[in-house]
């Protein structure tokens, strides 16, 4: 099974979509954005929550591709933001700490 990081790495999507999300991961707060996504309550660690917005995009690209009526870019790109935000949060906390 792959890793977090690299299951990330290798998604492809649309290129303005992508673009979108990196801009919009810059400014990216977790306490307000992934409770927005998840749902409000506690808040799961990193890398429980990369988990669930991945299974979360997975399903809303399916849509996407399908021309599903109940698409929504919107949601779509909330995910990705939050997905890009987490994965940010999820590499510096796996960081090497310098002496």
């Amino acid at each position: 099974m792959q890793d977090l990081m690299t299951m990330i790495k290798t998604l492809r999507r649309p290129r303005l979509l992508v673009r979108a999300a990196k801009l919009g991961a810059q400014d990216y707060d977790r306490d307000r954005h992934l409770q927005r996504t998840l749902g409000y309550g506690s808040l799961p660690g990193t890398g429980t929550a990369l988990v669930r917005l991945m299974e979360m995009e997975k399903e809303v690209n399916a849509q996407r591709l399908a021309e599903d009526a109940t698409y929504s870019l919107v949601r779509h790109l909330d995910l990705l933001i939050a997905l890009l935000g987490e994965a940010q949060l999820f590499q510096a906390s796996r960081a090497p700490l310098s002496p």
